[in-house]
């Protein structure tokens, strides 16, 4: 369970796409829950796929190529000494190679906030995004799935005990875009496995069990997982059913934290909101969670946090751009726009959380 109240703080995605860590941090820490930033653009060793990845067994990082290899008979001749390790204290510890900005982010004095975040990416996502010799991704391979569940608890355990050393209320979220890619039929691995993995995962988890999604999301799905804070895009609904009400209120009623992403970050959205039109969004979903249960408005607000709704690697707004913003992987021609938008998104954020705290707090 959350140690730390929500009361409609403000806190960002991790990943951004700034090429200055020093400005990313200064952002990171501007908000009242402050993240070490993802910054893909400095280095590949801050992706957050090819951070998930330090020491798992057969995998290589081709840090030139910016791709992650996977080698079936070469997981197996590692599992041993893998085996062997994995009860070392820092072993699975995020390393100063492949994180200097969470290693940087440490180095400050993090006990004046009420909490603090980290994340890692999660074992669905990650285990869809890398694939073996012959082109599969490895979570269809039963026996590298098991060994990836129990690998991701770990290092999200062990990124957990790092911060909480730092503050006692830390919390680690999982960054899971592949649960929005559970729900198709043309993957091997389907949203009944995926839950049945899942919640055997959380219940391993030793802090707060958190989980952010930024692609589109099936919210009912999302809030039976069994974690106890749950991030996700919710400017992309745009209207609550009266199922995502009850099911919000249920979650709601357990104690547990929504973090609302209701800011977008790309051009054409964010340039035709305001601040005071984002407010009726979120404040109208809460009306029909409040609607739909016995739950009250002062009382969603004290189990909420604010954010952007997610990351912006790419301006799709600029292009047009329908699909998703890819998560981890985009290069941009040029990083100023994307900067902008992150900035001006985080300022809305600032801004919604201090007038949500004066109106319900």
């Amino acid at each position: 369970m959350a140690t730390f109240a929500a009361n409609c703080q403000s806190t960002a995605m991790g990943i951004m796409p700034h090429r200055d860590v020093g400005k990313a941090l200064e952002l990171a820490f501007s908000l009242d829950i402050p993240f070490w930033p993802q910054l893909p653009n400095v280095s590949f060793y801050e992706d957050m796929y090819a951070q998930a990845s330090e020491h798992f067994p057969g995998v290589s990082v081709d840090f030139k190529g910016e791709r992650l290899l996977f080698d079936t008979p070469c997981f197996m001749d590692e599992m041993e000494e893998y085996s062997r390790r994995i009860a070392e204290p820092d072993y699975l510890a995020l390393s100063q190679e492949y994180s200097a900005v969470f290693h940087r982010f440490l180095r400050h004095d993090l006990s004046r906030y009420s909490a603090i975040r980290g994340q890692m990416t999660g074992p669905v996502s990650w285990g869809f995004k890398v694939t073996d010799e012959e082109g599969k991704p490895v979570i269809y391979n039963e026996a590298v799935r098991t060994i990836l569940f129990d690998f991701m608890q770990r290092k999200v355990n062990a990124q957990y005990h790092q911060l909480r050393e730092k503050n006692a209320n830390a919390f680690v979220w999982l960054d899971e875009p592949g649960l929005g890619w559970v729900f198709s039929g043309f993957t091997g691995y389907g949203e009944v496995q995926a839950k049945v993995d899942y919640e055997s995962f959380v219940r391993g988890l030793e802090g707060p069990a958190a989980l952010h999604l930024c692609a589109n999301v099936n919210l009912s799905y999302l809030l039976s997982m069994g974690v106890e804070i749950l991030s996700f895009d919710a400017f992309q609904i745009e209207v609550m059913p009266r199922v995502y009400a009850e099911a919000v209120a249920d979650f709601l009623r357990r104690g547990n934290i929504i973090c609302w992403g209701i800011v977008p970050t790309d051009s054409r959205s964010l340039n035709s909101q305001s601040i005071e039109r984002l407010l009726g969004l979120l404040e109208g979903y809460w009306q029909k969670v409040s609607q739909s249960s016995d739950i009250s408005l002062s009382v969603i607000a004290r189990q909420s946090l604010i954010a952007p709704a997610r990351c912006c690697l790419k301006n799709i707004g600029a292009v047009g751009g329908a699909e998703d913003c890819p998560v981890g992987e985009a290069r941009p021609v040029t990083g100023s726009m994307e900067e902008m938008l992150v900035e001006t998104a985080f300022g809305y954020v600032r801004e919604m959380s201090r007038r949500l705290k004066e109106r319900y707090l």
